[in-house]
């Protein structure tokens, strides 16, 4: 069975659309969604500097609509399931039918000036930390007023909260933690600190008409499938100030017997998860236009293997 990701914030590099904006009608898309939502995607994802594509409201509705173009591109694919991390969780739910392309890229957009303006009260941060087991690296960050707001598996727990208490961290890593590396975000997402992104986004969503998925949708809240568009859409609002436990995820996407994963642009970070929590499952990573063949090929494969 095929699984089918999108990567969080921190996945993107300067320049990276750059070459899907050269597919057939893809910079006519791209041109569309920028219109609707007030921000000029192709010169963020083509010609923007490293901090300028740090920026959340930038950064957020960038990610989605290069994990939407490239999906695009593979084709009539119908994964087994889908799965987001973090941002990422909006580019699943317009994979599966739950909103169509305009509606997520807005609500999106929505969603990085909300967590923008959040992470502006206090100085927040991010980090991950490679090593580690999580049994004694969550109560060490408790400790220090840190939470884990990213559980992904595979012995990576990523850590928010106030640049203070990420200083304290590299200076008292938990036992068995190697690095703490500092992540490309502007604030301590999925924490306490975005609670004030949850109305903005409750407001925003009040009037969308969310259809039920047509794929299986796994949620990053607790790992588990949602069955209704209305389910979905409330997740995605509340996840803003939860946990991301993409660790629960995997778990899920092994009980369905995923045997392929695939993870779109700009791939992978998830990928390099699944090598390690998922052995045994084929992960492809689409970074440029250049994967599309083998990323087919791999989706032929685990089709095949199915039926």
């Amino acid at each position: 069975m095929l699984v089918l990701v999108a990567p969080g914030q921190g996945a993107q590099t300067p320049g990276f659309l750059t070459p899907w904006l050269d597919l057939p009608g893809a910079a006519d898309r791209v041109a569309a969604w920028s219109d609707a939502i007030g921000l000029d995607l192709a010169h963020y994802g083509t010609q923007a500097d490293a901090d300028a594509i740090r920026d959340t409201a930038v950064a957020q509705p960038l990610l989605v609509a290069a994990g939407i173009l490239s999906a695009s591109a593979l084709g009539d694919v119908t994964p087994g399931a889908v799965a987001g991390h973090s941002v990422g969780e909006f580019t699943a739910a317009s994979f599966a039918g739950v909103l169509d392309d305009t509606a997520a890229l807005q609500l999106v957009r929505k969603r990085g000036l909300a967590m923008a303006e959040a992470a502006a009260i206090t100085q927040t941060g991010m980090a991950a930390l490679l090593g580690g087991d999580p049994e004694v690296t969550v109560p060490h960050l408790e400790k220090l007023g840190l939470t884990p707001a990213n559980v992904n598996g595979a012995g990576q727990i990523v850590a928010a909260g106030t640049l203070e208490e990420l200083a304290a961290l590299e200076a008292d890593k938990p036992e068995g933690v190697r690095r703490v590396v500092p992540l490309k975000v502007a604030g301590a997402f999925h924490t306490r600190h975005m609670a004030p992104a949850v109305a903005t986004l409750e407001e925003a969503a009040a009037g969308l008409a969310p259809a039920d998925p047509t794929i299986t949708y796994v949620s990053n809240k607790d790992g588990k499938t949602v069955a209704t568009g209305a389910e979905i859409v409330s997740r995605l609002v509340g996840q803003v100030a939860n946990p991301v436990r993409w660790d629960l995820c995997m778990e899920t996407f092994q009980e369905l017997g995923v045997t392929a994963l695939i993870e779109v642009c700009p791939g992978g970070t998830l990928t390099g998860i699944a090598k390690r929590a998922l052995p045994g499952v084929k992960t492809l990573a689409l970074k440029t236009p250049d994967d599309l063949d083998a990323a087919r090929a791999l989706i032929a494969e685990a089709t095949e293997a199915t039926a």
